[in-house]
């Protein structure tokens, strides 16, 4: 599967990038794990997924399961200019 980012740019999908974002967010590797998992899942028979379509996957699951990360996410990209 490919990734879309916002800059137009393709990359391929990497759970690793998932688990990494969110463990700097905050969470506990084993979060950051089954997070990545699940939104693997999700896209998992797709051929090319925008990268704001899996920021929106992990964001729900970290706003449901660790508010303290998700405030964490969001605080970083608000300092990036991101919505």
């Amino acid at each position: 599967m490919k990734v879309k980012k916002a800059d137009g740019s393709l990359e391929d999908f990497k759970v690793e990038k998932i688990e990494t974002a969110i463990v700097k967010a905050g969470g506990s590797r084993e979060l950051a794990k089954q997070i990545s998992q699940e939104v693997a899942k999700v896209f998992a028979n797709k051929e090319l997924v925008e990268s704001k379509e899996i920021r929106k996957e992990v964001l729900a699951r970290l706003q449901a399961r660790d508010r303290a990360t998700y405030a964490s996410w969001l605080d970083f990209d608000k300092k990036r200019g991101k919505k």
